[in-house]
């Protein structure tokens, strides 16, 4: 006989039932009008149980969540989310309550968000905003993501230098709710026209007499970078010094912002992602089930065509041996792996120049040294892995001539995948072209050509001792 269900195990119950599906329960305080219920559920809710519960909410109950919730709330809550998921549900907020939750966010995080919308919604939301806040946010949308002025923080110290030290402390001391959220190790020096001329440690403060001027007591002549440089030379500037974030100028050499070292590494890392995502055919960006189905479809498409386009030329060398392969059916046994072996040594090779690439260690012209790097590697593990498929097609099938062909078409279809993987991403890059994107489905389908052109190639001329 079962033993009766506690009241214990039925709270269990409940709590397990709401942290699998959170959703539910974020619709249900949502009907009940709770705010503080519903905030302090949202607190408990772990930063991936958020977003799960955001991503399957319906439309009407993300709007009823969004807008309950106080505005820095419910920045900060979007905050745990991917830029496409917090732009997603933005879109579908009317512009004052959008506006809203814009204005309580980093003004990085304003850019970020804001370029991921349509040109309609922005405008709107601009015009909710208030007029010196909305021409800033302008400013910073109007880089791209990938350089320093996309990346930049408004929110800084600034004085100017002749400041003395007693009106610093007084400004910080007046402000400090405004202050609070600010990156305060450092307060940065500019001129009257808002150059900048030295960065003061907030530490300095405390030893100097109050009368003195902060141009006393700063750091004179700070390294800055200027608002165009690129992400690359951001991640080399932090791999080469040890900052928490460098000011950023334009060419006139006024100061714009700081950019932080977590921000680069965010956008590194969000890069990093992208290729990967590219490489693997998803283009236009970070796709999320959560996107409307079409639009997955025809990004998916986009590639997939392309794709079955080429390998329809593989396909071709097939046909024109197919008497060969007709006669010699072992051979089908190997095709698959000559070409799958050859594709994973080319993709070694991509990755790498991929990665050359993205650190400046390779310049797109370098092709020849490149492929001499690769095919220096392609002969030794060519002749590593066509000795192996040789040996084991002698073990299996009886006959060292079909070893003999395997075996060659291996060691030959490596080091053109070796070859193909680390100059094409060269090539690409040195036409304008995305490397990430066009890189797999150019060497999947040239490897699988000579792959199946080599074996039925030597087969046809060894058909006598084949068969």
């Amino acid at each position: 006989m079962s033993e009766p269900i506690s009241a214990s195990d039925t709270n269990t119950f409940e709590i397990t039932q709401e942290t699998d599906r959170p959703w539910e329960r974020l619709e249900q305080l949502a009907d009940a009008g709770d705010t503080e219920s519903l905030k302090t559920y949202l607190e408990n809710l772990s930063v991936g149980d958020q977003a799960l519960a955001l991503s399957r909410t319906d439309e009407a109950h993300v709007q009823t969540v969004l807008t309950s919730l106080a505005g820095e709330d419910a920045a900060e809550l979007l905050r745990h989310l991917s830029e496409s998921q917090a732009a997603d549900i933005v879109e579908t907020l009317p512009a004052e309550d959008a506006a809203a939750i814009v204005h309580e966010m980093p003004s990085d995080e304003q850019a970020d968000l804001l370029g991921d919308l349509d040109a309609r919604q922005v405008t709107a939301i601009l015009d909710a905003l208030p007029h010196e806040e909305a021409d800033a946010v302008r400013e910073l949308t109007a880089y791209s993501d990938d350089v320093a002025g996309g990346l930049l923080v408004r929110e800084i110290l600034r004085f100017d230098h002749a400041t003395k030290v007693a009106d610093v402390i007084n400004t910080l001391s007046e402000n400090a709710d405004e202050f609070r959220d600010y990156d305060v190790q450092y307060a940065y020096l500019t001129d009257a026209d808002n150059r900048l001329v030295g960065v003061l440690p907030m530490r300095n403060l405390l030893f100097a007499r109050r009368s003195d001027p902060v141009a006393d007591i700063m750091i004179a002549d700070p390294l800055s970078l200027r608002d165009d440089t690129p992400l690359d030379d951001l991640i080399d500037f932090f791999e080469s010094h040890h900052f928490l974030g460098v000011p950023v100028v334009d060419a006139e050499g006024k100061l714009l912002g700081v950019v932080h070292r977590n921000a680069v590494d965010y956008e590194a890392t969000r890069a990093a992602e992208n290729d990967f995502l590219k490489s693997q055919g998803i283009i236009g960006g970070e796709e999320l089930r959560t996107m409307p189905l079409f639009l997955r479809a025809r990004r998916r498409l986009s590639w997939l065509s392309i794709n079955i386009l080429l390998n329809i030329g593989a396909a071709a060398v097939i046909a024109i041996y197919q008497d060969t392969l007709e006669k010699v059916i072992a051979l089908a046994v190997f095709l698959p792996i000559i070409s799958d072996m050859s594709g994973c040594s080319g993709n070694q090779a991509v990755a790498v120049s991929m990665r050359e690439l993205s650190l400046g260690l390779i310049r797109p012209t370098e092709m020849l040294r490149v492929w001499l790097k690769e095919v220096s590697v392609g002969l030794i593990n060519g002749s590593a892995l066509g000795l192996l498929v040789a040996i084991v097609a002698v073990v299996w099938d009886g006959n060292p001539y079909l070893g003999l062909v395997v075996g060659l078409a291996l060691f030959a279809n490596t080091i053109v995948a070796v070859s193909i993987g680390g100059t094409v991403p060269l090539v690409l890059k040195r036409f304008g072209f995305d490397p990430a994107v066009a890189s797999g489905p150019l060497l999947t389908t040239v490897t699988d050509m000579c792959g199946f052109f080599l074996v039925l190639g030597l087969a046809t001329a060894m058909l006598n001792q084949l068969i």
